[in-house]
C-alpha cells in the first residue's frame, strides 16, 4: 500500500517541482497575446477560463486510456507504478506541455505543422498523414465500442447507436468549441476525476492489499517488461494522441501562464487516474493471475466500481466505459478536421467550410465501422508512442534552437526511440525478430537518434508574435 501512496504523492510533487522547472526552461511570457486573444473567431479560437480548459483538456486526453491501459499494464505488477510516475512526470507531462505551448506560440497550429517547422518539410508531410489516420482510427473505435456497450445495456441494435454517436460526433466536430464541448466536457471531466478519487479512497479505506514495488515481472505469461509495458500503458505515462488534442485548448487559453495548469496539470491528473486503476486492478482480484482471468477491461471497471462505490459506482462505470470514449472520439474527429484545414490553409470560420472538411472524414469513418480492423488496431499502441516520440524530438529541436535546456525533451525522446524501435522489431504484430536482435537494435537506434540530434546545427527561426 505504501508504494501506491508514495507514488500518488510523487505525482503531485512532480507537478509543483518539475512542472515549474519545465515551465521555466520553456520561458512563458504572460504579456504575449495568445491565439485566443489575437485570432478570436467564435469557432475554434475562443477564450475559455483555465479551470474549464483544464477539465476539457483532461477529458480530451483521458477517455478510456488511463483506465483500460492501466488495467492492462497492471498485469506486470507494481513495477507499473514506476513507469506511470516517472513516465508521466519526465516524459508525458513534459511532452504535453511542450506540444501545447508550441501550439500556442504558433497560432494554435496542429502537431503536424509544428513537427514540420522544427524537423523539416518531409517530417511535416509524414505527420499530416500519420496524424489524420491515427485520429480517424481513434474516432471509429470510439464509435463501435460504446455502441456495442449501449446495445448490450438497452437491447437496441448496435447500428442505431452507431448512427446516434456519429451524429453527435458531427455536431461536436463543426460547432464552435464553446457551444457543445465547452459545456458538457467539464462535467464529464469532473465525473471522471470523482470516479478515480472514489476508487482510490476505497482502496485505502477498505484495506485492499496493493503489492509493494519490486523489480519482479509478475506478468502471468512472462511477457517482458521492456518494451511491452512502455507501450501498453500510454495514457497515464506518455501518449502521442495528446499532442493531437493540445491545439484545441491552445486556441482557447487566455494567457501563457495557464499552460502549466492546462497541459502539464491535465497529464498529471491522468497519471493519478492511471495509478489508481492500476492499483485497483492488481489488488482487487488477488494478484495478476486473478486479474488475467477477470474478463475484459470493461467488465473489470464495472466489477470494481460496483463493489467499491455501490450503485453510484455502477453509474460512474457506465460513464467511464461509454461517455469517456465518446468524448475522446469526437475531439479526435475535430482534431482531424483542424489538421486537414491547417494543411490546406482552408479557413474554418464559415460553417460550410467546416462541413466540407468534416463530411469526407465521416464518410471514411462510417465505412470503417463496418470493417473488422482488430488486427489494424493492434498497431495503434505502437503508432501512438511513435507519435509521442516524434513530438518530443520536435520539442527538443525548439529548445535547442532557442539555446535552452533541450535535455528535458531529448532524453525522454531517446528512451522512447529505443522503446518503439524494439517493440516493432520483436512484437507479435511487428517483425517478430528474436529479442537478441531487437534489443540491441533498439539501443543502436536510440544512440543514433541522440547522436544525430546533438550533431545538428540548429538555426533559430522567429516565432509569431
Amino acid at each position: 500500500m505504501m508504494s501506491f501512496i508514495i507514488s500518488l504523492i510523487a505525482l503531485i510533487v512532480g507537478y509543483f517541482t518539475y512542472g515549474k522547472f519545465v515551465e521555466k526552461v520553456f520561458g512563458i511570457d504572460e504579456n504575449r497575446k495568445t491565439p485566443a486573444v489575437r485570432m478570436a473567431d467564435g469557432v475554434d479560437y475562443v477564450e475559455i477560463d483555465w479551470k474549464k480548459a483544464f477539465l476539457i483538456q483532461f477529458l480530451n486526453i483521458a477517455g478510456l486510456g488511463p483506465i483500460f491501459g492501466a488495467i492492462a499494464g497492471a498485469l506486470w505488477g507494481p513495477v507499473a507504478f514506476l513507469w506511470i510516475v516517472f513516465g508521466c512526470i519526465f516524459a508525458g507531462a513534459t511532452h504535453d506541455f511542450l506540444s501545447g505551448m508550441l501550439s500556442v506560440r504558433h497560432d494554435g497550429a496542429t502537431i503536424a505543422e509544428i513537427v514540420g517547422y522544427y524537423l523539416g518539410e518531409n517530417a511535416k508531410k509524414v505527420m499530416r498523414v500519420f496524424s489524420v489516420v491515427l485520429l480517424v482510427l481513434v474516432g471509429v473505435v470510439f464509435v463501435t465500442g460504446p455502441a456495442d456497450i449501449l446495445a448490450n445495456l438497452t437491447g437496441k441494435p448496435s447500428l442505431m447507436w452507431v448512427g446516434i454517436i456519429i451524429l453527435y460526433y458531427m455536431a461536436a466536430t463543426v460547432l464552435p468549441v464553446d457551444k457543445l464541448i465547452g459545456k458538457i466536457y467539464p462535467l464529464f471531466g469532473a465525473c471522471l476525476i470523482i470516479m478515480g478519487v472514489g476508487i482510490g479512497i476505497g482502496i485505502v479505506v477498505l484495506g485492499y492489499d496493493v503489492p509493494e514495488i519490486a523489480f519482479v515481472n509478475m506478468h502471468p505469461k512472462g511477457t517482458s517488461i521492456f518494451p511491452y509495458l512502455f507501450v501498453t500503458i500510454a495514457c497515464g505515462a506518455i501518449s502521442g494522441f495528446h499532442a493531437t488534442q493540445s491545439p484545441l485548448m491552445a486556441r482557447c487559453m487566455r494567457t501563457e501562464k495557464e499552460g502549466r495548469r492546462v497541459f502539464y496539470g491535465a497529464m498529471i491528473a491522468e497519471g493519478v487516474i492511471a495509478l489508481v486503476w492500476a492499483a485497483a486492478a492488481m489488488s482487487f482480484f488477488g494478484g495478476t493471475e486473478g486479474l488475467a482471468q477477470a474478463g475484459t477491461p470493461g467488465v473489470i471497471v464495472s466489477t470494481i466500481s460496483n463493489s467499491i462505490l455501490g450503485k453510484v459506482g455502477g453509474a460512474l462505470a457506465i460513464l467511464g466505459v461509454v461517455a469517456c470514449p465518446i468524448t475522446s472520439g469526437d475531439t479526435a474527429f475535430r482534431s482531424a478536421r483542424l489538421t486537414i484545414a491547417d494543411a490546406l490553409k482552408y479557413k474554418q470560420g464559415p460553417i460550410i467550410n467546416r462541413f466540407m472538411v468534416a463530411i469526407p472524414l465521416f464518410v471514411v469513418g462510417v465505412a470503417l465501422c463496418f470493417i473488422d480492423f482488430t488486427i489494424i488496431w493492434r498497431y495503434f499502441a505502437w503508432s501512438n508512442q511513435a507519435l509521442a516520440t516524434i513530438a518530443l524530438w520536435a520539442g527538443a529541436a525548439y529548445l535547442a534552437r532557442e539555446g535552452k535546456n533541450h535535455w528535458i525533451a531529448s532524453l525522454p525522446g531517446t528512451f522512447m526511440t529505443a522503446v518503439i524501435t524494439t517493440y516493432i522489431l520483436v512484437a507479435p504484430e511487428g517483425l517478430r525478430l528474436p529479442e537478441s536482435v531487437g534489443y540491441p537494435a533498439g539501443v543502436v537506434a536510440a544512440v543514433l537518434a541522440i547522436g544525430l540530434f546533438l550533431k545538428t546545427k540548429w538555426v533559430g527561426k522567429p516565432i509569431h508574435e
